[in-house]
């Protein structure tokens, strides 16, 4: 995945010390209740999709541009899915960083789905009764996207 350059100038001062981040999801569904997923170009698997915020980018605003950019899929935001506080990850160059993650349901608008940036092997819509293989963090922010419960946060005070 692209690093942004806001990330590279900081980097040359911070090294590969952990970084905390905000970060966000977005779950995209269509007309037909579809998810839309990609094939991740950086380990072959599927996933929801996501990114990091510029500096000064409202959290919504990033969800749209990354749906958008890896897609070419246009979508609006409805509501806040879940917070979560991720687990640091460790880059193969050795950087270190954790996010803060706002999950967004969101609403296709328009666009048609595919590549859309070599962040992106494949591209599809697929219904919740067959769904590819996907990791936890993203079948569970498929359930909480489709129940009518209130926003989900980790309750440990």
């Amino acid at each position: 995945m692209a690093t942004p350059d806001f990330l590279l100038t900081l980097r040359v001062s911070a090294g590969h010390q952990l970084l905390w981040l905000p970060g966000v999801t977005a779950l995209v569904f269509d007309d037909e209740g579809r998810v839309l997923l990609n094939r991740r170009s950086d380990n072959g698997e599927w996933s929801l999709i996501g990114g990091i915020p510029d500096p000064g980018e409202q959290p919504a605003a990033c969800a749209v541009r990354e749906v958008y950019e890896e897609t070419a899929v246009r979508c609006v935001p409805e509501r806040i899915v879940l917070v979560q506080a991720l687990d640091p990850v460790r880059y193969d160059n050795g950087d270190v960083c954790q996010y803060m993650d706002t999950t967004f349901r969101c609403r296709a608008v328009g666009g048609e789905a595919r590549v859309n940036d070599d962040e992106s092997l494949d591209v599809g819509w697929f219904s919740l009764d067959a769904l590819p293989d996907l990791s936890e963090f993203g079948l569970f922010r498929i359930k909480q996207a489709m129940s009518d419960t209130a926003t989900w946060f980790d309750p440990q005070v």
